[in-house]
């Protein structure tokens, strides 16, 4: 997971592909995420930023078929075998997705396309996932003061290990509110950056900053943070 690598050091190719969204400055409110525990369950709400892990996580348990409803977004034309159906505007392709697909079909095209936007919905025996079926908004640096929401993606599961995955620092909890405030202050570009292609450098350059983790966890606040070069 993106934030539990950057907070152990761990500053690997996912987080730099995450992190190509992102330039210069100050941006508040990501990687947003609330959980509360209803008896052996938990509630967990969170920003688009994690739709892809969320998928992930919930069919990697589950090989087979599986009932799934949502949209695939892209930039690039893809061949989706599954897909119901598009739309495209401005250049952004969302790939309707609606009935029983194979989990590998799935994986495989995650894996293929990482930085394709999976937002997709299903239900599984401890694993319940509702993602809005649209593409997420950019990252833009912070200027509104209105508090972001984590209203994105909702989960229902009685998955006690991926809850210790999702909140590695305080896995014990009633109620948890997490967001993150990303301050990003240097670009690294490549040395050869003359003779690279725009995209190029786009893709090779490194994003250098701090990421702060406010906790909020059965009312107490823990504010935790961490250097990153990714």
């Amino acid at each position: 997971m993106i934030i539990k690598n950057i907070f152990e050091g761990n500053c690997d190719a996912e987080v730099h592909s995450d992190f190509l969204k992102f330039g210069k400055g100050e941006f508040k409110d990501k990687y947003l995420v609330e959980a509360k525990k209803v008896k052996d369950r938990w509630n967990i709400k969170t920003g688009a930023e994690f739709a892809n892990y969320l998928v992930r996580k919930g069919i990697e348990k589950n090989p087979g078929k599986i009932g799934v409803t949502g949209v695939i977004v892209s930039t690039m034309p893809l061949d989706i075998p599954f897909s119901n159906g598009k739309k495209q505007f401005m250049g952004v392709k969302q790939f309707k997705v609606s009935g029983e697909v194979d989990a590998k079909e799935i994986l495989d095209l995650m894996n293929k396309y990482p930085r394709v936007f999976f937002a997709l919905s299903f239900v599984l025996p401890d694993y319940e996932l509702k993602i809005k079926a649209k593409a997420p908004k950019s990252a833009k640096p912070s200027t509104s003061e209105k508090e972001a929401k984590a209203e994105f993606c909702s989960l229902k599961t009685s998955d006690a290990n991926f809850v210790k995955e999702m909140f590695f620092d305080f896995p014990n909890f009633q109620e948890i509110s997490v967001r993150h405030t990303l301050k990003i202050s240097e670009m690294i570009y490549p040395k050869d950056l003359a003779k690279m292609k725009p995209e190029e450098v786009r893709e090779q350059s490194k994003r250098k900053g701090i990421i702060v983790r406010n906790v909020l966890i059965d009312g107490k606040n823990e504010v935790r943070q961490a250097n990153f070069e990714a």
